[in-house]
């Protein structure tokens, strides 16, 4: 199943039955029974033996759950499936360590319920209890060893790899836990991940291995984060980027477009492996979003995007208590990739509704609330949540790492909300949006005065690096732009355009410019959906070339109403003109557009 987790010895069942079976054993009567249900609370007498934190089976449906708090005999759980018909006398069994999950090959393409239950063996609806593998036990892949009997095997080694799908290679590694001298590897050939491939001390290690879905992996020295992660979307790596290995958060009130920018990240951003977790948002979305990315190619491989992704479902029709627990899963499997020397990003849509599950669980436990109903523990294990990501050396010597970014629904778009606030102090980067440039279809509706980034110095430090010490210079001139156009466009409104300095208006026409040209992108537009580095620093650079000869010409005595004349809408339907690559066709564009400007003077 899924979630694993043995049953302890002398663990029984309560109420009238006389036995019941637990993975193969016959338990008898006199274990832990129910005494109180509220909702996805569930009170345990009989559970002197727990743990927190350990797996607990509930019910004659075997129910899920996990023990979040002891006193004596008497262990409140939290269940993460629907407990509709439980009743105080029901049986109980106690598992004998923490909810975990079979991590390993059949990752990628697949659907996963918020506990890593393979959905598409689930059947039409969730049934309470049902059992499903995380991992398709009958599927036998191509492992291919890459060490030898005798080697020196450490913690998080590589033993061989398996090809998961054409775009990902999956690498078969150590267990952190494990470290040895080799005594026996598996030939190249075809095996299931129950068969062992490799042997370490004497243990048996197979193509996956199991991992409390809560507890993150362990991993080598952290790096300093300081290579980009491209999204392919221009407001975002040209004024506000975000490094690998980074956090990043994009809190919006409802109709800001949260989703298709989740969406457009997902699709087209250059990270190796993407962990989508639907968190408590609309199935059909993700319906939608699963249809998209399975039709979509790769532009780095030309193969299917579902080649990359990982699809974790929690939606809202779905069990609430499921979804707390459905981002640590996330951060679980984008760990397993980033240990392979893969580049994961986990995208959490939406962390607003995960911190509602919270409350809810504090609601019936008896918590004390703290700002609108929340938790104190809400700052926390919002803290521990994005304190998982990271770029690090790997236990097997290589360079990984989690990227994390979640969505913040604030509810009437209050950005002082306390999961908006607290989001704010724990994440380097905010891409906060803005429901007056929604409500003006200006899409992606990012915020170029409520939006930062404390990634923006070591970004500019790589792209210098790289041969472009531009790139911060052409970035601090578009966002001290776009601040004097408001600020023009502010006394505009008093005074009238035509009041104003011929500079200050040339100001107003570069920020409309920037907007229109740069700022602005269409999801539906084959040429615009995705923009390519190149493409982006062509488009930045024609708008604040024609900023500058505008002002030249100023300068010279021409008259800022001529150049508002001249048409200048070919700079804003160039994004839609040249593909997502051709930074030439856009400076051909800005050729054309220079020259013309040259005529007036």
């Amino acid at each position: 199943m899924g979630v694993t987790g043995a049953t302890r010895d002398g663990a029984g069942a309560g109420g009238e039955r006389s036995a019941d079976t637990v993975a193969g054993m016959t338990v008898e009567p006199g274990g832990p029974t129910v005494v109180r249900v509220s909702g996805p609370v569930i009170e345990l007498d009989g559970m002197g033996d727990a743990h927190i934190l350990d797996l607990v089976e509930v019910g004659h449906e075997h129910l899920i759950g996990e023990v979040i708090s002891l006193r004596g005999e008497r262990a409140v759980v939290q269940a993460h499936e629907y407990t509709g018909g439980l009743a105080p006398g029901a049986p109980a069994w106690l598992g004998s360590g923490p909810l975990t999950a079979e991590l390993g090959p059949g990752l990628i393409g697949g659907v996963f319920d918020g506990m890593l239950r393979r959905l598409s063996v689930m059947g039409e609806r969730l049934v309470p209890g049902a059992r499903a593998p995380t991992l398709d036990p009958e599927r036998r892949w191509r492992f291919t060893p890459r060490v030898s009997p005798g080697d020196h095997v450490s913690a998080g080694a590589v033993l061989g790899t398996v090809p998961e799908s054409e775009a990902i290679e999956a690498r078969i590694l150590a267990p952190p836990d494990v470290a040895g001298k080799l005594e026996w590897v598996a030939a190249a050939g075809d095996y299931t991940t129950a068969e062992p491939v490799a042997r370490v001390g004497g243990r048996e290690l197979r193509l996956a291995h199991p991992w409390p879905l809560r507890a993150p992996r362990p991993g080598g020295m952290r790096i300093g984060a300081s290579l980009p992660l491209s999204t392919g979307q221009r407001a975002l790596d040209l004024l506000f980027p975000v490094a690998r290995g980074s956090t990043a958060a994009v809190p919006g009130g409802f109709g800001t477009g949260k989703t298709v920018l989740l969406q457009q990240i997902a699709k087209w951003c250059d990270a190796d492996v993407i962990v989508y977790v639907s968190c408590g948002e609309r199935g059909n979305e993700l319906a939608d979003l699963l249809e998209e990315i399975s039709a979509l190619q790769d532009p780095r491989t030309g193969r299917s995007l579902l080649d990359r992704t990982v699809m974790i479902a929690n939606t809202s029709n779905m069990p609430l208590m499921a979804r707390e627990l459905s981002v640590y899963a996330g951060a679980t499997v984008a760990e397993l990739y980033r240990d392979m020397g893969y580049d994961a990003l986990v995208i959490a849509d939406s962390t607003s509704r995960w911190a509602e599950a919270l409350r809810e669980l504090a609601s019936r436990t008896g918590e004390l609330p703290a700002e609108e109903g929340f938790p104190a523990s809400l700052a926390p294990a919002l803290a521990s949540f994005y304190e998982r990501s990271g770029r690090v050396q790997t236990l097997a010597g290589g360079v990984g790492s989690v990227t994390i970014l979640g969505a913040v629904s604030p509810p009437g778009g209050d950005m002082a909300e306390p999961v908006t606030a607290h989001t704010g102090r724990f994440v380097r980067t905010m891409w906060s949006l803005d429901r007056d440039l929604a409500y003006a279809r200006h899409y992606p509706a990012v915020s170029w005065t409520a939006s930062s980034s404390r990634d923006v110095a070591p970004v500019a430090q790589w792209h210098s690096e790289q041969g472009d010490a531009e790139w911060a210079k052409r970035r601090g001139r578009a966002v001290a732009l776009l601040a004097d156009a408001d600020r023009v466009q502010a006394v505009a409104e008093l005074v009238g355009v035509a009041s104003l300095p011929d500079p200050e208006r040339i100001v107003l026409l570069t920020g409309r410019l920037l907007r229109e040209a740069v700022l602005q992108q269409s999801a539906l537009s084959e040429n615009d959906a995705r923009c390519g580095p190149g493409k982006q620093a062509a488009l930045l650079a024609m708008v604040l070339d024609l900023h500058d000869r505008a002002l030249e010409l100023v300068g010279r005595g021409v008259p800022a109403a001529r150049i508002e004349e001249l048409d200048l809408s070919d700079a804003a339907r160039a994004r839609e003109r040249v593909g997502p690559d051709d930074a030439a066709g856009v400076e051909a564009i800005a050729d054309e557009l220079l020259a013309r400007l040259g005529a007036l003077g």
